[in-house]
């Protein structure tokens, strides 16, 4: 990539890194945030639920909006909303209130992964896409291991509506840095960017105007959805689901395992859940080589069977009760997650190109509702059997996944 492509690019992920902290830094907040507002760690857990659930459900409409209105303006609509959402969420006086702001901040966020992931699209090459995503997701999901170190340490320190706040700040910076990018507007249409030069610019981009963009319509967008997600690529969507449902799941309880299981302070267990965001980033870096020797398809086992390696570590740390195996367990889970999620992504811009926003969108759609979910089945399986049998569903659910993709994700 030239060096105006990776600012872009670098830019964007800022903008989903501050996305992404802003729901996982709550994780290891949980206990904190339960007994201030005098409720269960268990049931505090549907915060995470709150955000995710329309996080992922309106990714789709945000991307395709996002084809129709310009994906720049757009992101300076809802990561202005973002920032202030989140402030919010430090004034809720009890849980339902926290629920009802996290829903809020989750209806704001929802637009940024996929509309950045198509924008990327648009301004690099098919062959630099790959790795291009993968750097894009690994900055952004430095932000959901790091705001856990981080957050972790403010609500240590200062308490969690102190949290809320610093990441509401976050926001505001990431939307100055998007207010720069509102040249690619001019030069971004249904058509490609051209940014490879360093000095490129609205006037000499020469791509389709914001004129020829197709305007959003709910019954067309639910007819291309539809098509999209039920047509020939549906098993890429049905991977990042289950992914989804793992990844994400399994992560959204590493914080209140480590405090209830291994006695872990918020600060201690933010700090050890730091590791995931170091491996999205490391993952995100070597993603294209990995594509390059392996194909995609190999991207995506290496990734699962990572993946499998965390649910067998963070059985160890439950056994013995110590910390320790939850470490690597958690960059294991960080480098699955971001070899898996950024190559569903790629796979999805080649099912209909004249509509990457939507088809980026109904990965995060699969993925972050499924995250949702997630949640919500996690809590159900250490009701019934502890975090044990929650490490052990997810290993089984992800060797599954593996298999299925195996046979039916598309050779490339």
């Amino acid at each position: 990539m030239a060096p105006t492509q990776k600012k872009i690019v670098i830019t964007l992920g800022f903008c989903g890194l501050v996305s992404a902290a802003d729901n996982w830094f709550v994780s290891p907040a949980l206990p904190a945030i339960a007994q201030t507002l005098a409720t269960a760690p268990a049931a505090a857990t549907i915060i995470l639920t709150a955000y995710l659930t329309p996080y992922g459900l309106l990714q789709p409409v945000c991307g395709a909006i996002g084809d129709a209105v310009g994906r720049v303006r757009l992101l300076c609509i809802i990561v202005a909303g973002l920032a202030a959402s989140t402030v919010l969420c430090a004034a809720a006086p009890t849980l339902e209130a926290l629920v009802v702001a996290r829903i809020v901040t989750g209806c704001f966020a929802a637009g940024i992964i996929s509309v950045n992931q198509s924008l990327v699209g648009s301004v690099v090459s098919e062959e630099d896409r790959q790795g291009a995503v993968g750097l894009l997701m690994g900055v952004t999901f430095t932000g959901q291991g790091l705001s856990a170190g981080l957050g972790g340490f403010i609500c240590d320190l200062v308490g969690w509506r102190a949290a809320f706040i610093c990441f509401g700040a976050l926001g505001a910076a990431a939307w100055l840095g998007v207010r720069r990018l509102r040249y690619l507007d001019e030069m971004d249409g249904a058509g490609t960017v051209d940014t490879s030069g360093a000095g490129a610019s609205a006037a000499g981009a020469g791509a389709v105007g914001s004129a020829e963009r197709e305007p959003f319509r709910p019954a067309a967008f639910l007819r291309h959805a539809a098509r999209i997600l039920f047509g020939p690529g549906r098993a890429i969507y049905f991977v990042a689901f289950t992914t989804g449902i793992i990844f994400l799941g399994v992560y959204g309880f590493m914080g209140t395992f480590l405090a209830e299981r291994c006695g872990l302070s918020s600060t201690q267990a933010g700090l050890l859940m730091m590791f995931y965001g170091l491996a999205c980033l490391a993952g995100g870096s070597i993603s294209g080589r990995i594509g390059e020797a392996r194909g995609q398809r190999g991207v995506i086992a290496v990734g699962e069977t990572s993946g499998v390696i965390a649910t067998a570590l963070l059985a160890a740390s439950t056994i013995t009760g110590s910390w320790m195996p939850a470490l690597p367990a958690a960059a294991c889970l960080g480098l699955g997650y971001i070899l898996v999620q950024p190559t569903l992504v790629s796979f999805s811009m080649d099912i209909d190109p004249s509509h990457t926003g939507l088809c980026t969108g109904l990965i995060g759609l699969g993925v972050f509702a499924g995250g949702g979910i997630g949640s919500s089945l996690g809590g159900l399986a250490i009701a019934g059997g502890g975090y044990l049998a929650l490490w052990t569903i997810a290993g089984v659910t992800l060797v599954a996944q593996a298999i299925a993709g195996a046979r039916f994700l598309p050779r490339k």
